[in-house]
């Protein structure tokens, strides 16, 4: 839930052109106008579930109407459970449930989109024995290693050196993957009642490591790649920094998940600058930051433009299965993550940081495979959506592993239960925002082969079909642990 107001001026920009579609001038009409308007704001989540509106009063002078309309739409609002209003300390954005997960699919022929994630290179077995034959040399020390073998530490530094970002293997500490590094640094940063800048949709096991630590996390709404506004995520966080003043805040710089957007550069600076003068650590995810497909411009990590911390991970490259990842941070913090770590884990296994040794050397092999895989499979998600879905807003991203897709109307977690129906899990938009908003969205991966999405989208246009007839969802459930 956020700590944020908005005013009626604000409100006003996101709103848009809400009066058409013939409403003729009727006083019913319009508050049914804007309260349609400001209800598909909140399940977007364009308004993050606990922003505070503007005032009745406020709202009406600013869009020039009567404050009864504006207080029949708020009244409506409140009737939907979308509105929550007190005396004296007005009304805040909310929606009437809080999700959560369904079991592990129910039969093994199950097409499963809530991974989005590559499978295993081609030549990992390979690479996996000559590890395995370099494990004897090892073998006479304790196997407890908490902060990164020197061969692995130093692979990562070089690999950051050499995309623009000199990094020294002392900045390095690596983890049993990206997950418990971002719990590790929300450990370490954050304390209970602090706030925390998130990006509202983001990735959702981030906001449950920083709900698990006490943050009060305060959203700041990203817009996919290309839409209006999409320049403007840099003052967006700039403005957040300044007037929340954060301790932390977690952010997807290249090919968000799952927007797939990118920071442009005056985006990125505009962004660390403002939190380096409020103190806030920021946190750059950047996972998928180097599969780029073909967008035209390079952007350097997170960190060459300002303080950052940064973590990163094969589990989108090589394979979701090989359970490393690091964060490349300032020697002070690094010693705090051991004090932090050393309780609840003793290192991460030597086996696998000699097989993530190896592959880091051929990294920029393994970044051209999956570019190549992933502009075909985009390109045939977008063709076979087009197809069966021609009502539907697919973005076509220039990077990552997912498309955002904005079914149009806000159905999301419906159509993903009519999928399980079908064969199918995937994740609904509900699972990457706060409280359930973003209805309207589904997050689809391309990474997978055709046969796959061939079959994925088939029972997608199943269950598109049957949608009338299938049951309105819990508002309490979501619909898959997602990656």
């Amino acid at each position: 839930m956020t700590d944020a107001s908005l005013s009626a001026r604000a409100l006003e920009g996101l709103l848009g052109d809400w009066r058409t579609g013939g409403l003729g001038g009727a006083r019913d009409a319009a508050y049914r106008a804007l309260a349609e308007r400001v209800r598909l704001l909140v399940l977007d989540g364009r308004v993050p579930v606990g922003t505070r509106l503007p005032a009745e009063r406020d709202l009406a002078d600013r869009l020039g109407l009567s404050r009864t309309t504006v207080t029949a739409a708020y009244r409506s609002l409140r009737e939907q459970h979308l509105l929550h209003s007190v005396r004296g300390s007005g009304s805040v954005a909310r929606l009437p449930g809080v999700p959560t997960r369904l079991p592990a699919p129910p039969a093994p022929d199950y097409v499963d989109l809530s991974k989005a994630a590559p499978p295993a290179l081609p030549w990992l077995g390979e690479v996996a024995r000559e590890a395995a034959e370099e494990l004897p040399r090892h073998l006479g020390d304790s196997g407890f290693d908490p902060v990164g073998t020197p061969a692995l530490r130093a692979a990562i530094a070089d690999r950051y050196t050499a995309r623009g970002l000199p990094t020294e293997p002392d900045q390095i500490m690596v983890t049993i993957g990206a997950q418990h590094a971002i719990a590790l640094l929300t450990r370490a940063v954050v304390g209970r009642g602090d706030r925390a800048v998130i990006e509202a949709p983001t990735y959702p096991h981030a906001y449950d490591a920083l709900r698990v630590a006490g943050a009060r996390l305060v959203t700041v709404p990203t817009v996919p790649q290309g839409e209006p506004g999409s320049a403007d995520d840099g003052e967006a966080l700039a403005t957040a920094f300044r007037h929340a003043n954060p301790v932390a805040a977690y952010l997807m710089p290249d090919f968000h998940n799952p927007t797939g957007r990118s920071l442009d550069e005056p985006a990125r600076e505009r962004a660390l600058d403002a939190a380096a003068r409020q103190g806030t650590v920021v946190i750059a995810d950047e996972t998928i930051g180097e599969l780029d497909i073909d967008r035209r411009v390079r952007y350097l990590p997170l960190a060459a433009y300002g303080p950052a911390v940064m973590i990163g991970s094969v589990g989108k490259t090589v394979w979701g299965g090989i359970r490393v990842g690091w964060i490349r941070a300032d020697r002070p913090l690094i010693r705090r993550l051991l004090a932090v770590r050393t309780p609840g884990d003793l290192g991460t296994p030597i086996l696998e940081q000699l097989l993530v040794t190896r592959l880091l050397g051929r990294m920029d092999e393994i970044v051209e495979l999956r570019r190549e895989q992933l502009r075909e499979g985009r390109a045939h998600l977008e063709s076979l959506l087009a197809e069966a879905f021609p009502e539907w807003d697919v973005p076509h991203v220039d990077g990552g592993i997912v498309t955002w897709v904005n079914l149009g109307t806000p159905v999301s977690s419906q159509l993903a239960l009519a999928a399980r129906g079908q064969g199918l899990i995937v994740a609904a938009g509900p699972r990457f925002g706060i409280d359930g908003a973003f209805e309207r969205f589904l997050r689809l991966p391309f990474c997978y082969d055709a046969a796959t999405t061939d079959a994925a989208v088939s029972a997608l246009a199943r269950a598109w079909r049957g949608l009338p007839a299938a049951p309105a969802p819990d508002p309490a459930l979501s619909l898959a642990a997602v990656v």
